[in-house]
């Protein structure tokens, strides 16, 4: 029989006691899946997508849904596979949502849905009744792969993850209007300045839905953004980091066609949708090269490629 006191157990902080002393984003790629981002430019390795199932009919009521016009359910869903399809050709995992149930018509748009982070994940509140709910199969998701999630943005804060992107390793910027409120943007600044990040705000004008549709970058020295309606604050934070700001040049494809509603695969490559001429013109102009896909259908949503991508991981930048 043992001869040492109860309290000198390696349960008790005695002997054997192995303390955990790595960091959340030190253990990634060991306890936990590898995960996280840093820049919208890096080399994308996985992403979360959602197939419309049959609860997308619900869209033969657009206003109800939040939605611009009826879908073609099939072809939506045709488009959407078509879509993983180009991911999986360009060498990124996805991964699927998979509700339990029918899902509601905007589960589809998993950008809005989580903001990701060099540590884990943000588990987003988004601001509508329509889409409220939609984040528990993210979480659920996003943990049964492995992912952390390190925050949930909570009481009346609202935040949804296409309105967040980062400018560089140690810079956020944050578009405030009807999705994401000054509560969320609070809670999300809160756990940022934990990992020594800044938060930039900036207002959304009236009409624009997400950051994301203002702003776009795809390389460490190239942003793309809306003329007119992406804020002087916003060019000013990319000029101050390096950027060169391009401005579209075709806001018809733009707003009919969502021509800017891309992701960026790699430094200078991008997946953006299909028939939209002037404006793969224009990418291919400024060196960057289009992988492109039809979402027509989709887009009769209010999305397409940008939103319907939650991005989960990205090679790291070194600091």
């Amino acid at each position: 029989m043992s001869t040492r006191e109860p309290f000198e157990a390696a349960a008790y902080g005695g002997a054997g006691w192995s303390p955990r002393t790595q960091s959340t984003q030190q253990e990634i790629g060991d306890i936990w899946a590898s995960c996280g981002i840093q820049s919208e430019y890096a080399p994308l390795k996985s992403a979360l997508l959602h197939e419309p199932d049959k609860g997308l009919i619900a869209s033969e009521n657009p206003d109800d849904m939040q939605m611009i016009d009826v879908l073609d359910v099939k072809l939506a869903q045709s488009q959407h596979k078509a879509l993983v399809q180009a991911y999986q050709e360009a060498g990124v995992t996805v991964h699927a949502v998979k509700p339990d149930c029918p899902a509601t018509p905007n589960q589809m748009f998993c950008a809005d849905l989580f903001f990701m982070t060099p540590e884990g994940a943000i588990l987003a509140r988004p601001a509508s009744t329509v889409r409220a709910g939609e984040e528990r199969w993210v979480a659920r998701r996003l943990a049964a792969i492995g992912v952390p999630i390190i925050r949930s943005i909570r009481g009346h804060g609202t935040f949804e993850g296409a309105d967040a992107m980062w400018l560089d390793h140690k810079t956020v910027i944050v578009g405030c209007g009807f999705r994401t409120n000054d509560e969320g943007a609070n809670q999300l600044e809160a756990i940022l300045s934990e990992m020594n990040v800044e938060l930039i705000r900036v207002d959304m004008s009236v009409g624009a839905m997400h950051l994301m549709g203002m702003l776009r970058i795809v390389s460490d020295d190239l942003a793309i953004a809306w003329p007119k309606r992406f804020v002087h604050r916003g060019v000013r934070a990319l000029l101050d980091r390096g950027y060169r700001v391009a401005w579209l040049p075709d806001l018809a494809e733009v707003e009919q066609r969502k021509a800017f509603n891309i992701v960026t695969l790699s430094p200078r490559k991008i997946i953006m949708p299909a028939g939209c001429p002037v404006t793969q013109a224009f990418f291919e102009e400024l060196d960057v090269e289009c992988i492109t896909v039809d979402v027509d259908e989709l887009v009769k949503a209010a999305g397409a490629i940008g939103c319907l991508t939650g991005v989960i991981d990205r090679d790291l930048l070194e600091n």
